[in-house]
């Protein structure tokens, strides 16, 4: 049996080696170069083309859009979140009659372009005035903003109801008998143990639900409801220029990046535990 009777000196750290130069490197710094040529020749335009005019004109419109746009998908995002806990749980239900209909909600809504419903929802509907009125339904029915709002819950509600079915269906199967072996109640054991760790897990797919679903606010401008993208279309059929698109665009831009910060904070601080 060998053994060491002296011990190496210690050595240095190998020298840091320079990336190669390759072509594709080449064409990466070229790309990133007419990225920064456009961010650059935008802010030009936008410094060069204000005007105070149109800002002091068209800017409260601009804040009012926002806000209808934030209040509109805050809505149907809590209400769409209400409306997934049953479609998820019929979803996993061993009924063939419940598992079937939310099924098809979901094959649908998922399916079809949110424009397509939202027109279904407006002008389809809406085409049954008699009908609605007899039941007392017209004064939704014919308020744009109400059938956006209808239109964005049913829609983001298919969605959330995947993702809570999927995060549940992750959980480990240990964890379920875990809680049996401890006596717990299944209640007890779903709303304690199974729930928190399904929401960890779908609390990204969430986040990502939330910033398609503002991105996606925008077609409600088409029925005439005055969002960020209406007043947008608004101040550009009276100006034609096309920074009011792209202040809109910064706008959306905002929304999204705070979200996104906003996200990343509560994931931070929901899985504290999990960091070593």
């Amino acid at each position: 049996m060998s053994y060491a009777e002296k011990l190496l000196p210690p050595q240095p750290a190998p020298p840091v080696l320079a990336p190669p130069v390759s072509w594709s490197r080449i064409f990466g710094l070229c790309v990133m170069g007419l990225w920064a040529a456009l961010a650059a020749s935008l802010l030009y335009m936008m410094v060069s083309g204000w005007d105070n005019e149109k800002f002091l004109r068209y800017g409260p419109r601009y804040l009012s859009g926002l806000w209808v746009t934030v209040s509109l998908v805050g809505l149907s995002v809590v209400m769409g979140a209400l409306m997934s806990l049953p479609i998820a749980f019929a979803r996993m239900s061993t009924s063939k009659v419940l598992n079937a209909i939310s099924y098809c909600y979901v094959y649908i809504f998922r399916g079809t372009p949110l424009l397509a419903q939202l027109y279904l929802i407006y002008y389809g509907l809406g085409s049954f005035k008699p009908q609605l009125d007899s039941v007392g339904l017209w004064w939704f029915f014919r308020d744009a903003w109400y059938c956006g709002l209808l239109s964005l819950t049913l829609n983001t509600a298919a969605y959330q109801a995947e993702i809570l079915r999927g995060a549940i269906q992750s959980v480990p199967r240990g964890q379920h008998e875990g809680a049996a072996a401890l006596g717990l109640p299944k209640k007890v054991a779903f709303l304690k143990i199974i729930l928190p760790q399904a929401l960890i897990v779908a609390l990204r797919p969430y986040g990502n639900e939330i910033i398609l679903l503002i991105k996606g606010s925008a077609v409600v401008a088409v029925i005439t409801v005055f969002d960020l993208m209406g007043q947008t279309r608004y101040a550009f059929s009276r100006t034609f220029d096309y920074q009011a698109y792209l202040w809109a665009a910064i706008f959306y831009l905002a929304i999204v990046e705070a979200l996104r910060h906003l996200w990343a904070w509560i994931e931070a601080r929901l899985t504290r535990h999990l960091k070593r």
